[in-house]
């Protein structure tokens, strides 16, 4: 027998609690998250000075450098660093000045998009400045929430930092949340399902908010108005995730797209509503069924282990992660976490309240989980944990000695595209709280 090779030690996660697993995860996450003590070096603007801010959120260490990967992902993201502070308020930090950290770098990040004439600008340089990228009505909205969830850890001085970053936000998305924006893959512009669903869900904790924090008094009408407007994204058989729904030939058909799940997670899509689990059928499907035109070699392997499905974004999805050339789509760490996660929030809302959402939309869902008509409450709730429970451990098995990058192959399952990904932690770790 020969020396034990590390690199080819595969985690036992049968035997591995997976809140065990995410207390580890959060710590690679948290090797993103710029401070005084741990800076990076700019790799694109690499004139002296050109370092990370404290409090930025790196999206991924990966730049173009890096073997076999052209991308570069060394930018602070506010979507991206909105679901990172999430976790972070939910974790277990020796101190809160990561989210003092974080507070501070948004209101610079706010304040030099605003200064250049994109107040929701979608991507910042690490120290702060503005990168010219694409503005996005998603973040303002995110970042918002990121910050309710973690200002009681604040201290006084920083609260009133938050206070006049959340004002700020609220006065840009007063005239933004009617419009149209460039979307969450960052592919398409138009009405975006997921845009909607978290500014309706800022909007919402704002109104409900015990913080202090105040009431704009537009907000009444506003909540409404973006409520009906979900409801026109409704084809009859599933959410369209834009409209107008996209026609680019070289990413049609773009639904179902996962940023539907995504916006029951991150925002005001209730996890019971039939219409939201009709549309994540048929998600799961795409990518589960042999006889798709979509399918995942890889699931098939998975699935003789017991888990799985590992899922992607949208159909015939184009972006490889590795290179600029058109291929076939791979699965995603984030979209097969949420969708575990969608699972578990589900079976804890059955559990509370006792009943099933079984209807006409709903029951190919729960026949994917192999639930009907006669399973009791308790049994579909149990079958729910344990489909995102399969999910996760997919996620597990697949990882890089549980580090995770952006996507899985969709034949070997072997990682791909940029490496630790800030994202796919904070997926993973949201799913385990969800549990």
């Amino acid at each position: 027998m020969g020396a034990l090779q590390y690199s080819l030690v595969k985690p036992a996660v049968a035997q591995s609690s997976l809140t065990t697993i995410a207390q580890y995860m959060f710590w690679l996450m948290f090797r993103n998250v710029a401070s005084d003590g741990l800076v990076f070096d700019d790799p694109v603007n690499t004139n002296p000075g050109h370092v990370s801010a404290p409090g930025c959120v790196l999206a991924s260490p990966s730049w173009e450098n890096t073997a076999h990967v052209n991308q570069d992902y060394v930018y602070n993201w506010t979507r991206d660093a909105a679901v990172v502070a999430i976790e972070l308020a939910h974790g277990t930090l020796p101190t809160n000045q990561p989210l003092i950290d974080y507070v501070q770098f948004a209101q610079t990040c706010q304040n030099s998009g605003a200064a250049v004439g994109h107040f929701d600008l979608a991507s910042f340089f690490i120290d702060g400045s503005p990168r010219p990228w694409s503005d996005q009505t998603d973040g303002p909205a995110l970042q918002t929430l990121a910050i309710l969830q973690l200002f009681s850890q604040l201290d006084a001085a920083t609260q009133a930092v938050a206070n006049a970053v959340i004002a700020a936000n609220l006065d840009f998305l007063q005239g933004a949340y009617q419009g149209e924006t460039v979307n969450l893959w960052e592919e398409e512009y138009g009405a975006s399902f997921f845009a909607r669903a978290v500014q309706l869900q800022c909007f919402q904790a704002i109104t409900a908010n015990t913080l202090g924090i105040p009431v704009p008094g537009w907000l009444s009408t506003a909540i409404p108005w973006l409520q009906n407007a979900l409801e026109t994204h409704w084809n009859g058989q599933y959410y369209q995730s834009l409209l107008p729904v996209p026609t680019d030939p070289n990413r049609a058909p773009y639904d179902p797209n996962i940023d539907i799940v995504i916006a029951a997670i991150y925002g005001a899509v209730a996890v019971t509503d039939t219409k939201m689990l009709a549309t994540a059928a048929r998600l799961r499907s795409q990518w589960d069924d042999s006889t798709s035109q979509f399918y995942y070699p890889i699931n098939g392997a998975d699935q003789a282990r017991g888990i799985g499905p590992l899922l992607g974004r949208y159909p015939g999805d184009k972006y490889d992660g590795d290179n600029d050339q058109p291929v076939d789509d791979h699965p995603w760490a984030i979209s097969t976490c949420n969708f575990a996660e969608l699972y578990y929030r589900l079976a804890n809302e059955i559990t509370a309240a006792r009943t099933i959402p079984l209807d006409a939309n709903s029951t190919e869902f729960f026949k994917q989980v192999g639930i009907n008509a006669s399973t009791t409450p308790a049994a579909a709730a149990t079958a729910l944990q344990s489909a995102g429970d399969q999910m996760l451990r997919a996620i597990v098995s697949h990882s890089d000695h549980l580090e995770l990058s952006e996507q899985f192959d969709a034949w070997t399952g072997y990682q791909k595209s940029v490496s630790d990904l800030s994202w796919s932690y904070a997926s993973f770790l949201s799913a385990v709280r969800a549990r």
